[in-house]
């Protein structure tokens, strides 16, 4: 996808006559629905001007010129590709990003950021070379005209910002980007004559509207090489740092038993009969928290990879996909996707697409991607020819989350899809206590269940904590102690988008005298050196000073998890039934929900099965914690 494709010379002239901006805003309007944000327009107003001035005065009016580029199943779009062939006569592509910046600062740590003025603030923005060179990575890794045939097309990358001038020492120069800068290099106003003389390099003598049309007809698969990076990473964390999303053995070994073995299985031999034949097929995995939904996922990524075929990993959770980014290294970030990057996959282009959380899938597609008008579920199904959905119904805790395995498997027999549907049982989280995870459903009168009461087992515990502070303190041992420990809380205190004066987050969550913050808000820029994105507060160590939500505890878990069980949620003891407080809800998508009450059911019984070996609980409401006590039965 892009908003604009021709020649150079169209493109020149759209610049000089001022007209370029304005066929954007038309095109923008066209694909995601709404108008473009005047500040982006501008930009397109000023910095296309200045790169066409340029390409002008070079005489280069026989090139293919991309505008807004959208990097494929990615929300990331490129400014400017310029095609064509050198003296000689290889095709090759030039990235060029645009930047209106006039000058920049160091971040407080280091990285591969710069602090500039961008969207009314100073904010961390990623070195351009970094950026830029991401953006070429990812294209010469998954786009096969840039790596297959007899001469794939040759792509390099730079920036332009057309409005700076290097000072002395300065910041984009200093030595932590110094290999980024001589593989993908920064020209400034200054370097008019030095950006004009590494474009025409590249596609002097023209013929660029065929290259350009070779790149836009590109299949979209994963290099050989990058396959295998990415499934030798994966093995290699799945005996470590991955504890975060399934259960590890004594040794760290990850091993599939029972069910999981046989989901795999199943996964394997549909692979093994062959994916070229028409048949469609749809394998549903329906399984509670803590039945190795993630291990079986990431087990099959890493094999699937392996044998060289196009599987991609997709969630509907930014906090569970950039951390698994994270662990995994950008060269995953190709592979490791959300539910809504599929729209403008074509019918069949991914071999398997594994779908973790699938509960999580929503009603449609929206900006940064593209709509197809279609539902979301059908986008998934149409891209795969193997589609495999991890499912829970009972983890659904947001507005609009529609992917319920009945609902699935309705869209995927209408999609011509074979339909398997398989159930987890086994129990790895909560110490492999299939006991808690039935009573706990039991307790919330999610489901009925044998297990009405609780008693402490060899390996899990459920303890009621007599305040926040000393559930907090027990939390702070174990981590102390060398332990994974989060404490989350339902959503009852409102949530600070800005930070206070020291660049601390503002402390929301309110209970007496005790106050902490949420965890950070998305997109939250300028916080001091140690507080960790939104995305990573699972998984950094600073993680442990603030309180997190659902949506950023679903999917990970902890050796001991702590829970601050609000008043948005209450056990009424005269009726015997649970009832709802939106009042006390400060989850604007809930709150208005005409399910409130089994969506904040189904958020604290998420929250309740994140530990490993123990949860701490603090209840705000003392007849519910009364109700809890009443069901735990002592030795």
């Amino acid at each position: 996808m892009r908003l604009y494709a021709g020649s150079s010379a169209n493109f020149i002239a759209l610049n000089v006559n001022n007209q370029i901006a304005d066929l954007l805003k038309v095109e923008f309007l066209k694909q995601f629905g709404f108008q473009p944000s005047q500040n982006e327009v501008m930009s397109w107003r000023n910095s296309l001007f200045r790169l066409s001035d340029i390409m002008e005065r070079a005489n280069l009016t026989d090139q293919g010129v991309m505008v807004e580029y959208k990097l494929p199943l990615s929300g990331k779009r490129i400014d400017v590709v310029i095609c064509g062939k050198d003296e000689d006569q290889k095709k090759n592509a030039v990235i060029v990003e645009l930047k209106q910046w006039d000058k920049c600062s160091f971040t407080d740590y280091d990285s591969d950021y710069v602090v500039t003025w961008v969207g009314g603030g100073n904010r961390p923005i990623l070195h351009p070379s970094v950026q830029v060179g991401n953006y070429m990575y990812y294209l010469q890794d998954n786009s096969t005209v840039f790596y297959e045939g007899d001469q794939p097309v040759g792509l390099s990358a730079c920036s332009y910002l057309h409005n700076y001038t290097f000072l002395k020492d300065d910041v984009l120069t200093d030595a932590r980007f110094e290999q980024a800068l001589s593989r993908f290099p920064v020209f400034t106003s200054d370097d008019r004559t030095e950006l004009s003389s590494f474009i025409t390099s590249k596609v002097k003598h023209g013929d660029g509207m065929q290259v350009l049309a070779e790149i836009e007809d590109s299949r979209l698969r994963p290099s050989k090489k990058l396959l295998k990076q990415v499934s030798t990473v994966i093995k290699q964390k799945l005996k470590g740092e991955l504890k975060l999303f399934g259960r590890a053995k004594a040794q760290g070994d990850y091993i599939l038993l029972d069910e999981q073995l046989i989901v795999y299985d199943a996964v394997m031999s549909i692979v093994q009969k062959g994916l070229e034949h028409k048949q469609k097929h749809a394998i549903i995995v329906k399984g509670g928290a803590g039945t190795g939904k993630s291990v079986i996922g990431l087990q099959l990524l890493a094999d699937l990879t392996a044998l060289n075929l196009n599987a991609h990993y997709a969630t509907g959770s930014k906090a569970f996909t950039e951390t698994l980014r994270k662990i995994l290294g950008p060269n995953s970030n190709s592979l490791l996707k959300y539910f809504m990057s599929y729209g403008e996959a074509k019918s069949n282009e991914i071999d398997i697409l594994l779908m973790d959380e699938a509960h999580r899938i929503r009603e449609k597609t929206g900006y940064p991607f593209k709509s197809t008008g279609k539902l979301q579920v059908q986008d998934l199904l149409n891209a795969a020819k193997v589609s495999v959905f991890l499912i829970d119904d009972y983890q659904v805790v947001r507005k609009g989350e529609i992917g319920s395995a009945a609902f699935i498997k309705e869209q995927a027999e209408a999609a011509g899809c074979k339909v398997y549907e398989y159930d987890l049982q086994a129990q790895f989280r909560n110490g492999g206590s299939e006991r808690y995870s039935d009573w706990i459903d039991h307790m919330l009168k999610i489901r009925n269940t044998a297990h009405p009461e609780w008693i402490d087992e060899p390996n899990f515990k459920f303890v009621i904590m007599d305040s926040p502070e000393a559930l907090e303190a027990v939390i702070r041992a174990k981590v102390k102690e060398g332990f994974t420990a989060r404490i989350s809380a339902g959503f009852c205190w409102p949530w600070s988008k800005q930070l206070d004066e020291n660049r601390e987050l503002i402390n929301d969550v309110q209970i007496g005298d005790y106050s902490r913050p949420w965890n950070a808000q998305e997109g939250l820029t300028g916080m001091r050196k140690g507080i960790p994105k939104s995305q990573y507060w699972a998984y950094d160590e600073g993680g442990v000073d603030q309180v997190g939500c659902v949506y950023t505890a679903q999917g990970f878990e902890f050796d001991y998890s702590g829970v601050i069980f609000g008043k948005d949620l209450r056990y009424n003891p005269d009726t015997a039934e649970w009832e709802g407080f939106p009042e006390f809800s400060y989850d604007g998508q809930v709150k208005s929900s005409k399910d409130f009450l089994q969506l904040v059911k189904n958020t604290y019984r998420v929250l309740l099965g994140r530990g490993m070996s123990a949860c701490y609980v603090y209840f705000m409401d003392k007849e519910t914690e009364r109700y809890f006590r009443s069901r735990i039965r002592k030795d």
